[in-house]
């Protein structure tokens, strides 16, 4: 009898975690080709289109740019502030650094009210 409500129990906990990817997936896939804003362990902003991630959290992003933190008012002619992004093209952020991910407003309303 045990065994049964064993079986049972597996299943139902299987359909569970079926369900809930399957929703985790929905999610990801609206937020396809949407202008995100993720930053980094390192201080530095990526802006760009989310194109994919992976089971390890890596981002890929299409027309990317970077944004600096601030560092005060010392300039040099490698860096810029953080109004001046420089454009990457497509770049991938690994999981491990990712401190935030914000989805662009504006992205989001263009898909609502564009049809």
């Amino acid at each position: 009898m045990t065994t049964e409500n064993e079986e049972n129990g597996t299943e139902m906990q299987t359909e569970v975690d079926e369900s809930a990817y399957s929703l985790a997936r929905c999610k990801l896939e609206n937020l396809l080709n949407k202008s995100m804003r993720i930053r980094m362990t390192d201080g530095r902003t990526l802006v760009g289109l989310f194109l994919c991630t992976d089971r390890d959290c890596n981002v890929i992003l299409g027309s990317a740019q970077e944004f600096l933190k601030s560092t005060g008012t010392q300039c040099t002619p490698d860096s810029f502030s953080q109004g001046e992004p420089r454009v990457l093209g497509l770049a991938m952020i690994p999981g491990h650094h990712v401190v935030s991910i914000e989805v662009e407003s504006e992205s989001l309303q263009t898909t609502t009210h564009g049809l």
